[in-house]
């Protein structure tokens, strides 16, 4: 059932040693910090030696069929071109865009609340159209302040530990956001990210997993050529709504190897509706067990705002809490689903497996994008500069501009960004990517370290074509090879 490979195993035979193997020793990332010094960030010093015998053959293509290289600069290098003053945070700053958060969202209201009324509107159509306007603006609103508590998880917010701390509780407290536990996971994606095994958001499908959630074999995904737009659109609604939600309650997309959690919590554990792998629980393998009480503090947040937003509908009736807060809630869902999705899935961008990732080369995984004003202002910038975020996250989003345009001549044609046809393009690039960017499997013909480097493929008929597998030949017992149909995987 393996691709055509010689120095390492591909598809299901790879697959099958990291999952059934001991965890896999990983000295790639810096410490595993982002602010890694350039000595221990550099290619050549954390390549094993097998890695370095096990030279890469082979063109690498995306998905596009653009030839891939793999990264060869350095944190060091990265850090060495952005002006100091870019690494300053502002407490007074970021404050003050805070504020300007919560006037938008209490000034809509009160505008709303007050003129949006039967006795100044009598129209009910009217009416309508207005307060779906509302709940518009509220969902890009409130996706600001959930920047802005981002900010605060990454200590990009301001020299101060207790008021990131404290600001990102509040405001990610007041979106129904578990702030210690979410900071803790994001925390641990960006040190894993592009990672097959360790990232904690959007880890891809491998071809085994598509093929058995398909009910297809391994072997037939490449004779595959038709384009299902009712699914693609099907999984596309049910993400943009219930991703968020259920990778809080589930760890829905992120990697599911949890027996190797090293305090053994993970044991028996894996994601999946009451399965034990959450934001939420203490015992949650996501988690260390020095973590517990900040986790229980994440939940009493949300149990405030939970209790805040009963007595809402009690005293004012659930139509009301619906359209002025659940609505606006949902969009926030929907714009957080789609900037994360589109930051780390592209036709154009890479995944490793255990052996092949560095913390450079994940980082460089990640794809810069336009959102024009909605994005550089509403939304604080989250959307145009995350490549240069994932490599230094405590850079705050205003100097992530500058900085940004200082490592793109380090990076050179490793550093990505689709930013053509501005918002609509940004919107455009969802569909595009859900129909590219199924599964990921490494680039046919490729060996040596290349066979670690994977990429997006799809059935729908776009782009690089699938690799070709024979079906699987097993020996009879007579001794004589014939076909063996093996099922999906369970």
């Amino acid at each position: 059932m393996a691709a055509t490979t010689t120095a390492r195993p591909t598809g299901a035979l790879r697959r099958n040693v990291t999952a059934d193997s001991a965890p896999s020793t990983i000295a790639n990332s810096p410490s595993d910090s982002p602010a890694g010094s350039a000595s221990n960030t550099s290619l050549s010093s954390l390549a094993s030696e097998a890695e370095v015998a096990a030279k890469p053959t082979g063109k690498l293509l995306d998905t596009y069929g653009n030839e891939f290289k793999i990264p060869d600069y350095t944190i060091g290098q990265l850090r060495s071109v952005i002006p100091k003053h870019c690494f300053e945070r502002s407490a007074v700053r970021s404050l003050g865009y805070v504020a300007r958060d919560l006037a938008q969202l209490a000034g809509t209201f009160y505008l709303f609340y007050t003129y949006v009324t039967p006795e100044t509107i009598p129209s009910m159509p009217v009416r309508a159209v207005l307060w779906t306007l509302y709940t518009f603006m509220q969902g890009l609103s409130g996706t600001g302040l959930w920047v802005m508590a981002h900010e605060c998880g990454h200590q990009a917010f301001s020299p101060s530990k207790v008021l990131n701390d404290t600001v990102g509780w509040i405001c990610h407290s007041a979106l129904l956001v578990p702030y210690f536990s979410w900071k803790i996971s994001h925390g641990k994606h960006h040190k894993a990210t592009g990672h097959m095994e360790r990232d904690m958001v959007f880890v891809p499908k491998t071809r085994e997993v598509y093929a058995s959630r398909v009910g297809k074999f391994v072997h037939e995904l490449h004779e595959l050529t038709e384009e299902t737009p009712i699914a693609t659109l099907t999984h596309m609604v049910v993400q943009q709504l219930g991703g968020w939600p259920m990778y809080l309650i589930s760890n829905v997309t992120g990697h599911n190897f949890h027996e190797r959690q090293s305090e053994s919590k993970g044991t028996g554990k894996k994601n999946g509706l009451f399965k034990g792998v959450n934001h939420f629980n203490p015992a949650s393998p996501l988690y260390e067990r020095k973590d517990e009480k900040l986790i229980l503090l994440s939940d009493v947040g949300i149990a405030i705002t939970l209790a805040a937003l009963t007595w809402v509908g009690k005293n004012y009736g659930f139509a009301n809490l619906l359209v002025w807060y659940i609505i606006p809630y949902l969009w926030v869902n929907h714009w957080l689903v789609a900037i994360t999705f589109l930051q780390h899935t592209d036709p154009t961008l890479p995944h490793y497996d255990a052996q092949t990732w560095t913390y450079v080369r994940g980082a460089a995984a990640t794809i810069d994008r336009e959102f024009g004003f909605i994005g550089r202002v509403l939304l604080h910038g989250i959307i145009e500069t995350h490549v240069l975020h994932h490599y230094i996250s405590t850079i705050p989003f205003y100097n992530a501009d500058e900085a940004t345009e200082a490592i793109k001549p380090v990076m050179g044609k490793h550093y990505r960004a689709d930013t053509e046809g501005g918002s609509i393009g940004f919107l455009k690039s969802m569909w595009k990517s859900a129909r590219m960017c199924q599964w990921v499997e490494p680039t046919e013909g490729a060996t040596g370290e290349a066979a670690g480097v994977l990429f997006f493929r799809n059935h729908n008929g776009l782009g690089v074509p699938p690799a070709k597998i024979m079906a699987p030949v097993a020996q009879t017992t007579a001794g004589k090879g014939a076909k063996m149909e093996i099922g999906p995987e369970e």
